[in-house]
């Protein structure tokens, strides 16, 4: 019989979950709030609501058991995804890309916009995957480090390569090999999230702000500077200007990056940790500077000019959100085959052109460019190859560095 351990949260997990989801990348963005227009209650097919069942959480370790598939017999796949993550038509009546995969496969996708939080999210689902048991989904997106725990945990079906030519063939070299997924075994990227160096151009008299260390000594920035109450951005971010690298830091690393950033709050040059709601500021102009996610930069450029970015010699840390597919999913060819799809240049293109994150398909410049032509250029959407190179991932943490970094960093942002 197999045997299941315990995998609870710890309380600073906990904290840094509220913290994301009150306002990280879980809350809401900028355009969500502009356009909050119901657009993830949109279907194709039928939706309906998806609960979990009250089995306490539990781990174990290996791949995903295999499942029955019953793509042949029934030709659906139910996806769960992130709010403002996919295409929407003008009349906000459908999802072009998914009609798309409808009308070339004859397979229907039951779409919800159910994700607003990895820990949150991980927590509904958790329990049946311990269990043994389907979800109700094939296909999910979640971000970097909780899909590495998935895979650790055996939540993650292994993907089929036969069935993903296109995404095999067009996934770019930046996403290819994970620490937590060598080979992309289990998983492909949906988008790139870059954390870069914004600034507001008019708020620091024309001058640029390129360099963690000038966000944390220039004193004509004094008071006008924010980080990220996310503790891979902020600490990755400051790793890279300390010389260290954080795909391969140490406990001494991580103290000392804290230290960095201590010294700043303790002569007020930076005003506060944010999630999403620096953009307000910045475009403001109220916070000069700031470190930022990047498809919040290129919203705001949209509507303010002043609003530029810049790529620190030392690099800059990119995370990503993850398609798997659950342990027991009843569709998993029909997953793979919606998977494939996106990693077609036009459909990915038209998918860039909505999201505006890092699309992780090569090949995509020349369909982007007949949908907008400064999408194409904009190296926040599509990475050059010096900005690739630039690219640094934070590594896998296990269960007690989570803790205790998280632990550090919620005393120094004051959470």
């Amino acid at each position: 019989m197999e045997q299941y351990e315990p995998d609870r949260l710890s309380g600073a997990q906990l904290a840094a979950m509220r913290r994301s989801l009150t306002s990280g990348r879980g809350a809401l963005t900028r355009r969500s709030m502009l356009r909050a227009t119901g657009a993830g209650a949109l279907t194709i097919g039928a939706l309906a609501g998806l609960s979990g069942c009250g089995i306490p959480p539990a781990k174990r370790e290996g791949d995903g058991p295999a499942s029955t598939d019953h793509s042949a017999d029934e030709k659906r796949v139910v996806f769960s995804n992130w709010t403002e993550y996919m295409d929407v038509s003008e009349d906000e009546k459908d999802y072009p890309t998914l009609r798309e995969f409808t009308r070339r496969t004859g397979v229907s996708v039951k779409y919800t916009a159910d994700i607003n939080d990895n820990v949150e999210f991980f927590g509904k689902i958790q329990p049946q995957l311990a269990a043994g048991q389907d979800i109700g989904r094939d296909l999910i997106c979640v971000t970097d480090w909780l899909a590495a725990r998935m895979i650790r945990l055996g939540y993650a079906q292994k993907l089929d390569p036969s069935r993903l030519p296109h995404a095999f063939a067009n996934l770019s070299d930046q996403f290819r090999s994970p620490d937590w997924d060598p080979g992309r075994a289990h998983s492909y990227p949906w988008t790139g999230i870059p954390t870069v160096i914004a600034y507001n151009a008019k708020a620091t008299g024309g001058r640029k702000v390129d360099s963690v260390s000038q966000l944390l000594d220039d004193p004509q920035l004094k008071g006008r500077v924010s980080f990220l109450s996310e503790m891979r951005d902020s600490i990755g971010m400051t790793l890279l200007d300390l010389g260290k690298d954080p795909g391969s830091f140490t406990d001494d690393d991580f103290d000392a990056a804290v230290a960095r950033i201590q010294k700043a709050v303790d002569k007020k040059q930076i005003r506060r940790f944010t999630g999403n709601d620096y953009t307000a500021d910045l475009d403001k102009g109220d916070i000069a500077a700031c470190v930022a996610w990047a498809g919040d930069v290129v919203q705001l450029q949209t509507d303010n000019p002043d609003i530029k970015f810049a790529i620190p010699r030392s690099g800059y840390i990119i995370s990503s959100d993850n398609l798997l597919v659950p342990a027991k999913a009843r569709h998993k060819t029909n997953a793979e085959m919606l998977i494939d799809h996106y990693y077609r240049p036009e459909i990915a293109a038209q998918l860039a052109a909505y999201i505006n994150y890092v699309c992780p398909v090569d090949g995509v410049r020349a369909e982007l460019a007949k949908i907008d032509t400064s999408m194409a250029d904009n190296t926040l959407i599509l990475p050059d190859a010096a900005m690739a190179a630039a690219s640094h991932a934070f590594r896998s943490l296990s269960a007690e560095e989570e803790t205790a970094y998280e632990q550090k960093f919620a005393k120094l942002i004051g959470a």
